[in-house]
C-alpha cells in the first residue's frame, strides 16, 4: 500500500498525540479524514477546525462509507465496537506505527529512540534543520512551541520521527539516521523484563537502520552495543559533547565539541571570529551555546540534536541561532506561571528517571527554593514495576502530593495503588489524596515552586492551578 493512493482514512483514537500527527499529514495531502475518540479535547477541536470529522460515541453507524484504510492505536481495545465493525467488514487496518513506517520509508528518515527525551530531541532536530534550510517533515510526540503543532509539514526529502518502543512500534521503521538517547527499562507489560527491552527492543531497532545509515547514541550506552558501528554524544564525553555546562541569566550555556570533519568553519555571529579548533586538531569547539530549556538532561538532548544537524551539513551560525530560539514542548518543563512569590512548572515525567531529571532541573534553575510536587502515577503496571524508583525520585522533593493512579489502557491490578509508592517514601512531607482533592490541598499551602508531574489527565489541573495562584497573588497585592 502506498500512502499517496489513499483517499479516505478513518482513525480509531484520533486524539492521541501520535495519531493526530499522522492524521494531519494525510489531511494536508488532500485525504478525507474521519475519526473516533473517547472524549473531546483541545487537540481534537483543532483537528476539526482543520477540516477533519470526529465523533465521540462508540457507534459503527457513525462511520462513513468507502473508507480505504483504518489507522488504529493499541490504546483502543480490539473489543471496541468500531474496531470489530471494520474487522468484520474486511477494511484494511494498520497500526499507527505501521503507517508511520510506510511514510518514513518513502523518504530519508531520522528516527529518535530512547525511554526518555524522544519528543524534545526530535523537536530540536526538526527546528534545527528548518533553521539551517532543510525543511523536513516531522511527526512529534508533543506540541512543539516553535511550530505550534505535533506535525511539521516540509518540502525536503527528510522526515524526523519519534521511534516509540511501546508495543515494539519502532521496529516498523527503517531509518537512515538512528539516535538512541536512553535504554532504561519501561513497558515491562509488553517486554517482560529488562533484558528483552534491550534485545527485542533497542538492539532490534538499531538493526533496522538502512545499509550505509548512521547510528548516534549516548556515550554511556556504547558498551552495551559493542558490535555496532556508531558515533556518540554526551556531557563531557563522546564524539559530539557538551562541555563546561553552566547556568547564566536563567539559561543553560555550554561549549559544543564535534569532529572537525562534520562542521563548517564560518565566522560565528556570537564571537565575530571563526570557529575555534580545540586542543585536538581533529576537533572543533563552539563556545557559549545558549539553550533556553532547563536541565542537564536537555543539554544532552541538545548535543544529540546538534550532532544530527552537523552531519547533515548545517553550520555553526544557523545552529547557534536555532538552539537559542528553541521554545520547547508543551508539558516538557513548561513554565505555566511565574510571579515574585511563586513559580509553577508542568512536566510530562512519568518514569523515575524523568522525575529525577525534572526535579533536578527545578532545583538547579531555582536554587534554595522550596519545591512542591504533585505526581500522578501512570499505569498500574508501571507503578508496580517501578514503585521503589518512584519513591526515591519523589523523596528529592521538599513536599510531595501523591495522587491516585491514572489507568489509561489498563484494568486494575490487585494490590497495586499509589499507596505502594507512598509507603516506600522516606520524605516526611507527603500526602496521598485523590485528584479531585488537589486544588483544595494546594489552597491550604504556601507555594514557592510547584511542579505538576505525570502523563495521565493531571494536565486538566494546570489551568485551575494557574488561576488559583494568580488569584492568590492578586489578593495579596490588594492588601
Amino acid at each position: 500500500m502506498q500512502p499517496d493512493s489513499l483517499k479516505k482514512i478513518y482513525f480509531l483514537g484520533i486524539g492521541g498525540i501520535g495519531m493526530s500527527a499522522i492524521a494531519r499529514y494525510f489531511n494536508g495531502s488532500g485525504c478525507e479524514i474521519y475519526g473516533y475518540d473517547r472524549t473531546e479535547t483541545t487537540l481534537t477541536k483543532k483537528l476539526v477546525g482543520e477540516g477533519m470529522k470526529i465523533h465521540y460515541e462508540e457507534n459503527p453507524e457513525l462511520i462513513p462509507p468507502g473508507v480505504d484504510l483504518v489507522v488504529w492505536t493499541p490504546a483502543v481495545p480490539v473489543e471496541h465496537a468500531e474496531w470489530q465493525f471494520f474487522k468484520n467488514a474486511g477494511t484494511p487496518m494498520m497500526k499507527r506505527a505501521e503507517v508511520l513506517g510506510l511514510i518514513s520509508r518513502a523518504h530519508r528518515s531520522i528516527a529518535v529512540a530512547g525511554t526518555h527525551g524522544k519528543t524534545t530531541t526530535s523537536s530540536m532536530v526538526a527546528h534545527l534543520l528548518h533553521s539551517g534550510g532543510i525543511r523536513c517533515t516531522a511527526f512529534l510526540g508533543g506540541i512543539c512551541e516553535n511550530f505550534g503543532s505535533n506535525y511539521v509539514a516540509g518540502d525536503s526529502d527528510w522526515v524526523v520521527v519519534e521511534a516509540d518502543e511501546y508495543d515494539r512500534s519502532f521496529l516498523h521503521l527503517s531509518p537512515d539516521v538512528a539516535v538512541l538517547l536512553s535504554t532504561d527499562p519501561d513497558h515491562l507489560d509488553i517486554y517482560g523484563d529488562a533484558d528483552r527491552v534491550m534485545d527485542t527492543g533497542f538492539r532490534a531497532f538499531l538493526g533496522k537502520v538502512k545499509p550505509g545509515g548512521r547510528i548516534l547514541m549516548k556515550a554511556d550506552l556504547a558498551g552495551d552495543f559493542e558490535n555496532m558501528e556508531c558515533q556518540t554524544f554526551g556531557l563531557q564525553k563522546g564524539d559530539f559533547s557538551a562541555r563546561n555546562v553552566r547556568v547564566q541569566d536563567g539559561h543553560f550555556v555550554f561549549d559544543f565539541a564535534a569532529p572537525a570533519s562534520f562542521v563548517s568553519g564560518e565566522a560565528s555571529p556570537a564571537t565575530g571570529r571563526s570557529t575555534e579548533r580545540s586542543r585536538s586538531c581533529d576537533e572543533m569547539l563552539w563556545e557559549n551555546m545558549a539553550l533556553p530549556m532547563p536541565g542537564r538532561h536537555n543539554v544532552e538532548n541538545a548535543a544529540a540534536a546538534l550532532a544530527v544537524a552537523c552531519q547533515l551539513g548545517i553550520g555553526e551560525e544557523a545552529l547557534r541561532k536555532g538552539l537559542a530560539t528553541f521554545k520547547g514542548i508543551k508539558r516538557r518543563f513548561e513554565m505555566i506561571y511565574r510571579d515574585e512569590r511563586c513559580v509553577f512548572i508542568d512536566d510530562y515525567a512519568h518514569h523515575p528517571t524523568e522525575l529525577r531529571s525534572a526535579i533536578a532541573a527545578a532545583k538547579e534553575l531555582l536554587p534554595g527554593r522550596k519545591v512542591t510536587g504533585i505526581f500522578q502515577p501512570h499505569l498500574y503496571s508501571r507503578t508496580r514495576d517501578f514503585a521503589e524508583g518512584f519513591a526515591a525520585a519523589l523523596d528529592q522533593l521538599d513536599e510531595v502530593i501523591l495522587l491516585d493512579i491514572y489507568p489509561a489502557r489498563e484494568k486494575p491490578i490487585g494490590g497495586v495503588s499509589s499507596a505502594i509508592v507512598f509507603d516506600k517514601m522516606q520524605n516526611p512531607n507527603k500526602v496521598l489524596i485523590q485528584k479531585g482533592e488537589a486544588l483544595a490541598e494546594l489552597a491550604k499551602r504556601k507555594i514557592d515552586v510547584l511542579l505538576t508531574l505525570g502523563a495521565g489527565d493531571i494536565d486538566t489541573l494546570v489551568e485551575p492551578i494557574k488561576e488559583l495562584l494568580k488569584r492568590r497573588n492578586s489578593d495579596a497585592g490588594s492588601k
